[in-house]
């Protein structure tokens, strides 16, 4: 993939989101300071006017006028211009996008760790409104430019990216990794009767990064999302910490392992984290997580009629796959590849399923090798519609992309009781 770098000398009267989805393309602004987080800034600009801080709308208004003026030298450079560049033109591409914002939004959210925008789907479907989002992998901010014509951040640890941050928002979304957590500094200075806040607790990690944005910014609640194992890390002691750390910052807590099966044929459950300002609501908000019910889809369900060849396993895949797994056995291990049960649903997509996808196979009959899930097929047992572009990547980052994201109408569902409380 190469790299097409944009500066004001060869910068195109128009950027649409299928050239910059299509390859990695940095934009470079003649001026003392070049920032990797341009692109952003302007598209979060864009859509955003009315919510980002002083210091953003300053920061892209500068780069704006620059473009104009070497671009359009004859073209009077009006605040409205400046405030409105489709009117010239220039970016409309960014708008001809397939999941818009919500025209009169009922609240604000932002979405951390954001991936290929599972949380936003969800929230944007409440009414919601998302006025900033991270994402440092460069493959996912590809697929979520594409869908949402909105540039994420990147890394969202550093300060220079947190600084374009709005100051007020609702909602804070996240799908945070799990880091592993040191509490030998905590209990060293429990034994000394020292305090310990948050930032002693948590440092270094992922989620301290969360953390420190909720207590800065202090939203009226937030989503986290995790895999399941988050309880059990460290003997319970990581999640501990997370739970008092949040309530230490004067949040109540909701917590609950779901399964994603009751909306999609995967069993994939979960740790969903909901938290409530308690300045704001007293520990008196009515939030409860939805019941979920039995699956209802099933593997076929989700299946295209005429696949690729190319997904099929190759004869010398599928005889190691199978030889790995008769080893295995005969050690009394559980290790192997999965068939999946048309009728049925499959286990949890990894997000190394592009490797061989052997957690998940499709039979095809007798005398077949079975297949791979396609791309578009991983994307429907997340839950993501089908005119959701995921075809901007290759098909190893879309599998990546699709393993590490949250199940869409689950979050939808969680999402929509959060809401409802928030608004009452």
């Amino acid at each position: 993939m190469t790299q097409q770098a944009i500066s004001l000398k060869n910068f195109p009267e128009k950027i649409s989101v299928q050239d910059i989805a299509g390859q990695k393309i940095k934009i470079h602004f003649y001026g003392p300071k070049s920032y990797d987080n341009q692109l952003a800034l302007i598209t979060h600009y864009l859509h955003n006017k009315n919510f980002i801080s002083d210091f953003s709308r300053k920061q892209a208004i500068k780069y704006l006028k620059e473009y104009i003026q070497y671009k359009f030298p004859k073209l009077e450079i009006t605040p409205n211009i400046l405030k409105d560049p489709l009117q010239a033109g220039i970016f409309e591409d960014f708008f001809h996008i397939p999941f818009p914002d919500p025209q009169k939004p009922l609240f604000t959210f932002i979405d951390l760790f954001a991936g290929m925008g599972g949380f936003r789907l969800a929230m944007q479907k409440q009414g919601g409104k998302c006025i900033f989002s991270s994402e440092w992998n460069s493959f996912a901010q590809k697929t979520y430019f594409a869908n949402f014509g909105e540039m994420p951040f990147g890394d969202i640890t550093k300060e220079e990216t947190k600084q374009y941050i709005p100051q007020s928002f609702d909602i804070l979304c996240a799908g945070f990794p799990c880091q592993p957590f040191s509490i030998a500094g905590v209990s060293k200075k429990n034994s000394l009767g020292r305090e310990t806040g948050f930032k002693d607790k948590t440092q270094g990690t992922l989620f301290f990064d969360v953390a420190d944005i909720i207590s800065r910014h202090r939203p009226k609640a937030f989503y986290l999302e995790n895999v399941k194992n988050l309880m059990s890390h460290d003997k319970g002691n990581t999640f501990k910490v997370i739970i008092s750390v949040l309530e230490e910052l004067e949040y109540s807590v909701h917590y609950q392992v779901m399964d994603g099966k009751a909306f999609v044929p995967q069993h994939r459950e979960r740790i969903m984290i909901v938290g409530f300002d308690k300045r704001r609501f007293n520990g008196c908000e009515k939030f409860t997580f939805p019941k979920l019910g039995e699956p209802t889809k099933r593997i076929k369900d989700i299946l295209d009629n005429y696949p690729d060849y190319k997904y099929t396993l190759s004869d010398k895949l599928w005889n190691y796959l199978q030889s790995y797994a008769e080893k295995h056995k005969a050690k009394g291990n559980g290790f192997g590849f999965g068939i999946a049960d048309l009728n049925g649903i499959s286990r949890t997509l990894s997000a190394r399923y592009y490797k061989d996808g052997s957690e998940i196979l499709i039979p095809q009959g007798e005398g077949i090798n079975p297949r791979r899930l396609t791309p578009r097929e991983c994307a429907r047992l997340m839950g993501y519609p089908d005119e959701y572009i995921i075809n901007k990547v290759s098909d190893l980052q879309a599998y990546r992309q699709c393993g590490n994201s949250v199940v869409v109408p689950l979050i939808t569902s969680v999402s929509e009781q959060l809401v409802t409380a928030i608004l009452k």
